[in-house]
């Protein structure tokens, strides 16, 4: 098949955690769908995020830059910049774009779709979500939903119904309709799109992303009730009540200083200390993040069936990843949960596959070290896109060769940092270095704490070697790498 022919389907979720997935074997989560694309493809299970954070992740992932680069590093950061985001470089080359769902982006990440949609109508677009679910007559249900989060006051108008409260851990369940949904509209959306680029006989590069199963969490009845949560159990995929996360009973002065304070503070209106005195409300917020997971799963197995059906399965790159993950209970927390998000596997770890069985082998899983800053130059490879002169100077590895021969990518290490804090990765080893931050105060931050796991004795990063004279050459290897590191991208 000629590469230039081949289309580009990116679904992404929001705040999915790596091992949350069925071909992960965790005891709760069973996603056909998402598994049905790896068999058809390839998992890379080692598949880590830029930075814990949506905007400078999908800003990174879109420009094919680290967020320091870009001058990303929060959600508040807009840099004015000039480069080309990789919709723009498919647009292009004669690439039909399309945007449906959540992007999140810094305005330089943004330019180049034909056709954009947004859940939410900060992002501007003409056509959104809200604008649509004010229109149908659900925008109650809706707002009842996100007052989950943000409290009895509401972004969008008097429509928000201030009688809404928070809930317990940011979880209610939803009260909209199946098909009135974010996660319904983006689909939907998509469905459509693929139909008339279908009819149309034009390539395209298609980002479908849910807002799922990111906070609040407000799964549907219909999947929330395939959990039990009325105690801990062995988990659904043995028929039995919610499993208990890992380390969910750690002592919270074995957590980093930052994370020590939020564990403890019982002033948060969805306070983690109330729901360890009540494990009833952690399971019950559990059980509806895991729900968000197989809701997603659902629309993405819609999303392939309309692929088959219009005879493109075999002419379309599918990639499925997320921006970041989740603690879900492990280490007794949940969200992304202060500053220290940039430290745990939990939090960094995404997964990431592709697919796209007419060229590339199928059921295959990497153990390679991947960042998703790989993707940008990876689908540039695949789709044989014709570079500008005026292309940025992509920091991120090309997969290609590694996924179409095996060949391996030898990267010793990966960094993932945000304005305080910096990671760096390799396949054993992690190191978090506490850094002065730049633009922010350093109260609720990690303090002057730096970590050290050893990941093959200490799999759930536990035990804080820093000080150990056993790991001195290791810990000096890794802060030389992070100054190698800050030295290659400035």
């Amino acid at each position: 098949m000629n590469a230039r022919n081949l289309n580009v389907l990116f679904l992404f979720s929001d705040q999915h955690r790596a091992d949350l997935i069925g071909i992960e074997k965790h005891p709760d989560i069973i996603t056909p769908n998402m598994d049905y694309l790896a068999s058809r493809g390839i998992y890379f299970k080692r598949a880590y995020c830029q930075d814990a954070i949506c905007v400078p992740s999908r800003s990174s992932i879109f420009s094919g830059l680290y967020p320091r680069t870009l001058g990303c590093l929060d959600n508040s950061d807009n840099p004015a910049i000039q480069i080309i985001p990789l919709q723009k470089l498919f647009q292009l080359n004669g690439y039909f774009t399309a945007a449906f769902g959540k992007r999140h982006l810094i305005q330089a990440c943004d330019d180049g779709w034909i056709i954009r949609k947004s859940h939410l109508k900060e992002e501007q677009d003409p056509d959104n979500y809200m604008d649509w679910i004010r229109r149908t007559g659900y925008i109650k249900e809706f707002a009842r939903d996100w007052a989950a989060e943000w409290g009895n006051t509401h972004p969008y108008g008097p429509e928000a119904c201030n009688e809404f409260t928070r809930a317990p851990l940011s979880a209610r369940v939803s009260l909209l309709p199946n098909n009135m949904t974010p996660e319904a509209y983006t689909k939907n959306e998509t469905i459509s799109q693929l139909k008339k680029c279908a009819e149309n006989k034009e390539p395209f590069f298609i980002f479908a992303s849910f807002l799922r199963p990111h906070q609040p969490y407000t799964p549907l009845p219909s999947f929330f009730s395939s959990f039990n949560y009325s105690r801990w159990g062995k988990g659904l995929r043995n028929s039995d009540a919610i499993s208990k996360p890992s380390l969910f009973d750690q002592n919270p002065d074995e957590l980093p200083i930052g994370l020590c304070k939020y564990k403890k503070n019982r002033s948060l209106p969805w306070n983690i200390a109330e729901a360890h005195d009540n494990q009833q409300l952690f399971r019950y917020a559990l059980a509806a993040y895991y729900a968000g997971i197989i809701e997603i799963d659902f629309h993405i197995g819609e999303i392939i069936h309309t692929l088959e059906k219009l005879n493109l399965i075999d002419k379309t790159i599918v990639i499925y990843t997320s921006d970041h993950g989740e603690f879900a209970g492990n280490h007794g927390l949940m969200e992304k949960s202060s500053s220290n998000h940039n430290l745990y596997e939990e939090c960094l770890r995404v997964p990431l596959i592709i697919s796209c069985p007419a060229i590339l082998p199928h059921n295959i899983i990497s153990e390679e070290l991947i960042e998703l800053i790989d993707i940008y130059p990876t689908l540039v490879d695949l789709c044989h896109l014709k570079k500008t002169n005026d292309l940025q100077a992509l920091q991120g590895t090309s997969l290609k060769n590694h996924i179409e021969r095996n060949l391996p990518i030898n990267k010793k290490f990966l960094v993932s940092e945000n304005w305080s804090q910096a990671t760096v990765i390799t396949k054993q080893h992690k190191l978090g270095i506490w850094l002065q931050p730049e633009k922010r105060t350093a109260s609720n931050f990690l303090g002057s704490e730096n970590f050290l796991f050893d990941k093959k004795i200490d799999p759930f990063e536990e035990k804080n070697l820093i000080k150990n004279p056993e790991y001195s050459s290791i810990k000096k290897e890794l802060y030389d790498a992070y100054e190698l590191f800050r030295k290659k991208i400035n």
